[in-house]
């Protein structure tokens, strides 16, 4: 018999310390299974890229892209001697060389943006001041407005400084002027539109749904729950209030940077016509705040693949029951957070206060290592939104639905959010299903993402696993994308297909669709092994622990079956043999898996598919005792992990 024993603060510091240096590992091995496809910036960096290739051809792990930033603006890979800045923007109107030598510039960047990017008016690439005058810094966002132009693109002012105006910010002792502006280039077909996708969590009643439904919609809430009727897709979700499963909303900005919204008050677009009017549309995953529907929850966090994750605490409740769980998982998955404090309207100051001091804390205790940053104004909003690709930073709203205050700073930094992901439209077509339909005249249609490669309409497909690991071959009969007709699809984006001669019953969520081949059909398993770190469990784990394993999309009870050591822990990091109890699985190593058994006891990451039980994880020790018996690759794998298995084995001894 085991007593529910409570977790000691040295445990809960250890296995806070021991999340935060896991999601680093997970970062490393997520490079390795989705390689970022980023080379699209200045020649210049490209050039630096393959000379630092050949130096170090094995070094791609310790790969910095903030430092790559770092570099490149104080142009150390340059041979050549660059056009400053401020001449092109200051050339003459009738100097064509100088406008097209700036339209590449910003072509460089758009390449680099996905099709957006912040220009500083006023200072050069190095970041040094162009120090420009009054008259100067007209005929500069003239002059780059007109580039943009060039490009089919459109520029959208920012914040302003020593301008004047309402974009104005905090005057400078130097008194030059300078600016930021959104250039967002103007999409030729709808599958070119810039998506990024955002999961909402948080408890229940943080006012989820109520604030999609506001941003969406463009009108404020009565208090009621007027504005969250929409997003419902179930009858007892509307008379309860309660979302029960995984909800999609979209919201759509032009290319100067305007909410698309409709032109009678109270009427809400429809998909197809966001789509259709928009430059870059954010896709929002309403997820369940009830613990009753954790797993759903689960399932629409690791399926949705999501690029950032927006956390809901009600002001007057605090971050309480399942936020917690959340924001865990969000930070296990190594996606950037930021936090919107709903209900300041009917909050008293001295409660706000607490929720503040308690949200604060929290996101700099040692497992998540946040730097909490309270958006207040304007320009705070702009400097945070272009910041935002260090995932250090989390910037924190106070919002009202009803009142609608500073619900305009949340659109103007959702406006801003720069892409982030690693995708790769080069590699080998892989998409991974997580929803599936029947729609009448069409035939059966799956939606999901597309994890890496490009698709066309046509195209010959394989769609499985099923229940005995074979694969049914089909084609693609049509591409939708939010509800629009597309010919393709490539990687990063969700996308829903209709499959041919395949029966909706012989598909499920957690299926993967691949490009047929003639060889050898794709390889299924049943066991495979991971690094896994545990969270919370209040005895030890060992082998023949069974628990629910989330990997993607796929969803199956898994045990384990071998340990690298006698038992773990909750704080142990420890590499692990697990089987599908039901069916075998498409896995790849490098996946990431969170395994629950109610809420969350661990997270980890796939390090190799398949099992050999010849080769144990932990091999049987000589009488000596000190591992001389141990086979070199085989301990090679067990000590991956470092000092912190080691020192959790002396732990385990002692």
């Amino acid at each position: 018999m085991t007593s529910k024993a409570k977790q000691l603060p040295h445990e809960r510091r250890k296995g806070e310390a021991a999340l935060s240096d896991f999601a680093e590992y997970v970062e490393k091995q997520q490079a390795l299974r989705y390689p970022s496809s980023k080379h699209a910036p200045a020649a210049a960096t490209t050039m630096a890229a393959a000379a630092a290739k050949g130096a170090h051809q094995g070094a791609e792990l310790e790969h910095h892209e903030e430092l790559d930033d770092i570099l490149d603006s104080l142009n150390l890979s340059d041979p050549t001697p660059r056009v400053r800045l401020r001449q092109l923007l200051l050339s003459d109107n009738a100097d064509a060389d100088a406008l097209r030598k700036l339209a590449d510039v910003v072509k460089d960047r758009l390449l680099e943006g996905h099709g957006e990017t912040v220009f500083d008016i006023g200072f050069e690439n190095n970041g040094e001041s162009m120090r420009l005058s009054r008259d100067e810094w007209d005929v500069a966002s003239k002059r780059l407005a007109e580039a943009a132009r060039t490009l089919r693109a459109d520029t959208q002012l920012l914040l302003t400084k020593n301008v004047g105006g309402e974009l104005d910010g905090a005057p400078t002792k130097d008194g030059d002027c300078s600016g930021k502006v959104m250039i967002r280039e103007a999409p030729g077909t709808v599958e070119e539109v810039i998506e990024t996708r955002i999961a909402v969590v948080g408890n229940v009643d943080a006012g989820k749904s109520s604030m999609l439904g506001v941003l969406v919609k463009g009108d404020l809430d009565d208090g009621r729950g007027k504005a969250r009727v929409n997003l419902f897709r179930h009858k007892h979700e509307i008379e309860t209030g309660r979302t029960s499963s995984v909800g999609m909303e979209i919201m759509g900005f032009d290319t100067t940077g305007q909410v698309v919204v409709s032109d009678t008050p109270g009427r809400k677009l429809s998909w197809e016509e966001i789509g259709k009017r928009s430059a870059k549309v954010i896709t929002f995953t309403d997820l369940a705040g009830h613990e009753r529907y954790l797993r759903t929850t689960v399932f629409g966090l690791l399926s949705s693949s999501p690029n950032y994750c927006l956390l809901m605490v009600a002001a007057n409740n605090g971050l309480i029951g399942m936020s917690k769980e959340h924001l865990g998982i969000a930070l296990a998955l190594n996606v950037p957070v930021m936090v919107v404090i709903t209900k300041i309207d009917i909050c008293p100051p001295q409660i706000l206060e607490q929720t503040i001091t308690q949200i604060t804390r929290i996101l700099k205790s040692p497992g998540a290592r946040k730097i909490p940053i309270f958006i207040k104004n304007h320009e705070e909003c702009i400097n945070t939104a272009t910041q935002f690709v260090s995932q250090r930073i989390c910037p924190i709203f106070q919002v009202s639905n009803v009142t609608g205050e500073n619900l305009d700073l949340v659109r103007s930094f959702l406006n801003i959010l720069p892409h982030h992901g690693r995708y790769d439209a080069d590699a080998p077509f892989e998409f991974h299903v997580n929803d599936t339909f029947s729609v009448p005249h069409v035939g059966t249609v799956v939606s999901g993402i597309v994890k890496s490669g490009v698709i066309h309409a046509g195209d010959d497909v394989q769609i499985g696993p099923d229940s005995l690991g074979r694969f049914m071959q089909t084609s693609i009969r049509s591409i939708e994308r939010k509800r629009i007709g597309v010919p393709a699809a490539s990687a990063g984006q969700s996308a829903s297909f209709a499959l041919r001669r395949i029966r909706r019953k012989d598909v499920r969520k957690g299926m993967v669709v691949l490009l047929k081949t003639d060889g050898s059909p794709p390889k299924v398993f049943r066991e495979f092994v991971a690094e896994v770190l545990i969270l919370s469990h209040a005895t030890t784990i060992k082998t023949k622990y069974q628990a629910m394993l989330h990997v993607g999309p796929v969803s199956q009870t898994c045990a384990i079956i071998d340990v690298d050591r006698p038992f773990i822990r909750t704080g142990d990091r420890a590499t692990v043999a697990f089987r599908f109890v039901q069916r075998p699985e498409y896995l790849a190593p490098g996946d990431r898996l969170l395994f629950r058994e109610g809420r969350t006891k661990g997270l980890g990451i796939v390090k190799s598919v398949g099992y050999d039980p010849s080769k144990p994880l932990l091999p049987k020790q000589p009488e000596g005792g000190d591992g001389e018996g141990r086979d070199p690759a085989e301990s090679g794998a067990a000590e991956e992990g470092g000092n912190d298995r080691a020192a959790a084995e002396v732990q385990v001894g002692a």
